[in-house]
């Protein structure tokens, strides 16, 4: 691993070198579902939690239009699309950034779809296989967002197939879900795991499962809705940085953002 790719890494997750793990705010939702609940104003929601976040993964336009330009948090940029949430299959997803404009952009990491047992699987590995090619060439680490078919469940026996072939591809960093045994991913994954927030779940179920993940291995947390759609985002994501970087207890943590509202 060149200097530049292992410097890039660990600022996107400084916690590896700490043993703790890093928050990572996700609000690239809008690359294909458009307005999210939550981020329809992108520039009011995430400005104001920008403090409380060790990296963002967002699109390339709400980089350049909702980001302030002195912001000196590292960006791992969503560089796959080609679909939207009217299609029926969301893994026709291909290239749509090229590293070039990634490093005029100044990330620190790239981040790409790979769907493993749906309908375009075969074309979402040959194109990230292409953008591991291209990325490392730049020392840029590549994030892998690991999806499965629609009819797959997103248990340990699929999401350990889809990680580990996200790292045999060359992938620097797995995004992933947590399940139950997820220990056992982990032990087969030999780069940094951080888990997908998911759909929006009670303040209180969405730290105990980020405490979980941490507590099984992952390095870190890659949350959006659990966080801009909660009644107060900011309270929020302090909520989840104390218990992911901290080690503060879920509940204690809980009752800390309730106080806050």
């Amino acid at each position: 691993m060149s200097w530049g790719l292992r410097n890039r890494l660990d600022r996107v997750l400084p916690g590896l070198p700490n043993g703790t793990g890093s928050v990572m705010f996700a609000i690239d939702h809008g690359y294909f579902m458009g307005p999210t609940s939550g981020l329809e104003n992108p520039r009011e929601t995430i400005v104001p939690l920008l403090p409380h976040a060790d990296s963002l993964m967002l699109s390339r336009g709400i980089l350049q239009n909702s980001i302030p330009k002195r912001t000196n948090i590292p960006i791992v940029l969503r560089v796959s699309s080609g679909n939207s949430i009217l299609n029926e299959d969301l893994s026709n997803e291909k290239l749509c950034v090229s590293i070039e404009d990634a490093i005029r952009l100044n990330v620190s990491a790239v981040a790409f779809s790979i769907y493993i047992g749906g309908a375009y699987e075969h074309q979402t590995i040959v194109e990230f296989s292409k953008l591991v090619n291209d990325a490392h060439s730049f020392g840029i680490p590549v994030l892998a967002v690991t999806a499965v078919g629609k009819d797959m469940n997103r248990d340990l026996r699929y999401l350990s197939l889809a990680s580990r072939i996200a790292v045999e591809l060359g992938a620097d960093i797995v995004k992933t879900y947590y399940c139950e045994g997820f220990s056992d991913l982990i032990a087969a994954c030999p780069v940094p795991v951080v888990i997908a927030g998911g759909k929006k779940v009670p303040e209180l179920d969405a730290l105990k499962f980020a405490r979980n993940a941490i507590s099984d291995g992952a390095a870190g947390v890659d949350m959006g809705r659990n966080i801009f759609q909660s009644d107060s985002p900011e309270n929020m994501i302090q909520a989840v940085r104390s218990v992911v970087v901290q080690g503060v207890d879920p509940k204690e943590a809980y009752e800390q953002y309730k106080s806050s509202l």
